[in-house]
């Protein structure tokens, strides 16, 4: 049997705005809403669907695999957007990218405060970087 992801529903404060933003930088369109959804298309078939949420919500962590160029792209995007870039899922060391299994990797937060990630290499069997390692281990 095949098991594939096929679509993650995102709690949102405003679903079109925070739809907009992440397809904005990943350089891919929002779509038009679809029932409650405002879906966000990736090019392996999956969807992120921005849903507006009243209530509180926990923040949520997306990881996109992409290219050296496209990397180079979306990294400008965020520079010239002004976010607040990270190396590490903790958020402990702003303003820099990681090498991690010898490509680059970035966190940042949506308007909603969740934590997308963009990365140029899958991640390998063994951790390469862990909370305690410094910059020069990344």
């Amino acid at each position: 049997m095949s098991v594939e992801l096929n679509h993650i529903i995102i709690p949102a404060k405003d679903k079109r705005a925070s739809a907009d933003f992440l397809a904005g930088l990943l350089g891919v369109e929002a779509g038009p809403q679809w029932g409650p959804f405002i879906p966000v298309h990736v090019a392996n078939g999956v969807t992120l669907d921005y849903q507006d949420y009243s209530e509180a919500f926990l923040s949520h962590h997306c990881a996109f695999l992409v290219s050296e160029p496209e990397f180079d792209v979306i990294f400008s995007r965020i520079e010239e957007a002004g976010l607040t870039y990270y190396a590490d899922p903790a958020r402990q060391r702003p303003g820099e990218i990681n090498h991690l299994y010898g490509g680059r990797g970035v966190y940042f937060e949506d308007p909603d405060g969740h934590v997308m990630e963009v990365i140029t290499q899958p991640y390998g069997d063994k951790p390469e970087w862990s909370a305690s390692a410094s910059p020069s281990e990344a």
